[in-house]
């Protein structure tokens, strides 16, 4: 990636500066202990900066080559793999968990209102989509619920160093849904069940195909399911606050310690993986992932060989449910409202005013997750920014209240639209064309993108 002038691409360079600020005021305040952000437009670097650090026992900088668990920012990873297999004409997005994970054949579902983990109904197995889509019924031992909290109890969240991604799947599939497939939304480990069907699909582990199908032709050398060896010190540790409540810090109050070291470099299960969680199990750095996000910038283009068609990534970029999610019950989640929010294949969908479900005009990878991306469009098609956020602190709970105040500094300092990367407003008055989600009667082959 080439480096240029951040005036020479739009943007303001003392605007841009503002974001340094930002990201010193989180470690001051020891909101996180480090981070860094990488901000491209069309296809060159325009800001860089890292901040604090990624050990703070061992005053260790964070450094633009650390490495860090990117957790649910391995899920659009998956979903790539996903449709890489879809465009194989192996399988269609409507097909039955099922036919990959026997386990999965039977299902039961929670009753409405039910307390009780006994308390089910028959279930159809959810769909492939519903899985990308969190759909399915799966859940996450963090959301509340029933289902949640048995996954708790059980201890069921694709831990790095406990079994195989197929042991997990069968615990998984051994507890009943939350609701009946395609009638709620719920964020899940269906993406981590997905990278168990990629791996029955390809014949091979999740790590083998990421590493042989996406990695290596996009060079991205040092993201991986374990941390690769001779990074030396360069791995990250972990550090979560020191109250239940993420941004909640007490440390002014108290004068004490408002973060807690939970996995430390050297000793992390993550250099020891033998489970490969597709939804959210990789390590890997800044550059690394700026690689995958410029890839889908590039509409599936890399040098080493095209990932994904055009069409394909604009297929996956669509809205999938019948509205927003909040329509789906959901009515926030981390703490963001999800009004006008629906959700593609993975990643959320930002709702154009006045459209239906079938036209969105972003894809926003899980701004929740361990790396933020901010993928901007210019318009409806049109990629031009790509924005990596690393740091070494429990994603989950950190990141939800750091986006709202990152995404207006990076499009504050966006000052200039070129013939290159036009107007925000879409500038042709012809009717939209809109594509409608993939209907689940539908093969691949047979759908019209254009």
């Amino acid at each position: 990636m080439q480096v240029a002038k951040p005036q020479d691409r739009g943007f303001d360079p003392a605007r841009l500066a503002r974001i340094a600020d930002w990201m010193d005021g989180y470690v001051e305040d020891r909101k996180y202990p480090g981070s860094s952000v990488l901000i491209a437009r069309g296809g060159d670097e325009v800001y860089f900066n890292a901040t604090g650090e990624r050990n703070r026992e061992d005053a260790l900088p964070f450094t633009r080559d650390t490495l860090a668990r990117i957790y649910s920012m391995t899920k659009p990873v998956t979903s790539v793999a996903l449709m890489m297999l879809v465009e194989r004409g192996l399988f269609p997005l409507s097909a039955p968990v099922s036919d990959f994970i026997p386990a999965f054949k039977d299902m039961q579902a929670l009753i409405p209102g039910a307390t009780r983990i006994d308390q089910t109904e028959p279930s159809a197995a959810p769909t492939l989509q519903q899985l990308a889509t969190h759909t399915s019924g799966l859940s996450y031992p963090f959301n509340p619920g029933v289902l949640a909290k048995a996954m708790d109890e059980q201890d069921i969240l694709f831990k790095p160093h406990r079994g195989t991604l197929a042991d997990e799947a069968d615990r998984v599939a051994a507890l009943p849904l939350s609701f009946q497939p395609g009638t709620s939304w719920e964020y899940s480990v269906g993406i981590d069940i997905l990278g168990r069907v990629v791996e029955v699909a390809s014949g091979k582990s999740l790590a083998q195909f990421f590493e042989e199908e996406i990695f290596a032709p996009l060079g991205m050398t040092e993201t991986g399911f374990r941390v690769p060896e001779g990074v030396g010190d360069r791995f990250a540790s972990l550090y979560t606050p020191l109250t239940g409540d993420a941004m909640a810090l007490n440390s002014a109050a108290t004068g004490g310690d408002s973060l807690r070291l939970t996995d430390r470099a050297g000793k992390s299960p993550f250099e020891i993986a033998t489970l490969h969680s597709g939804g959210g199990g990789l390590v890997g750095t800044i550059d690394d992932y700026m690689k995958f996000v410029e890839m889908l910038r590039s509409g599936g283009a890399a040098a080493g060989g095209r990932i994904l068609s055009p069409s394909t990534l604009e297929f996956m970029m669509r809205n999938h449910l019948p509205g927003d999610i909040a329509s789906m019950g959901q009515r926030s989640f981390a703490e963001q409202p999800m009004e006008g929010m629906g959700f593609g294949i993975g990643g959320s969908v930002v709702l154009e005013p006045g459209d239906g479900p079938e036209c969105p005009a972003m894809w926003a990878i899980s701004p929740w997750a361990g790396m933020a991306l901010d993928l901007l469009l210019d318009r409806p098609g049109f990629w031009t920014f790509s924005v990596g956020v690393l740091h070494p602190a429990r994603p989950v709970q950190l990141l939800p209240r750091a986006a709202p105040n990152s995404k207006p500094l990076l499009h504050g300092a966006i000052v200039e639209w070129s013939a290159e990367h036009p107007v925000l407003l879409d500038p042709d008055p012809s009717p939209r064309r809109c594509h409608p989600a993939w209907p689940p009667s539908s093969a691949f082959s047979k759908i019209s993108m254009a």
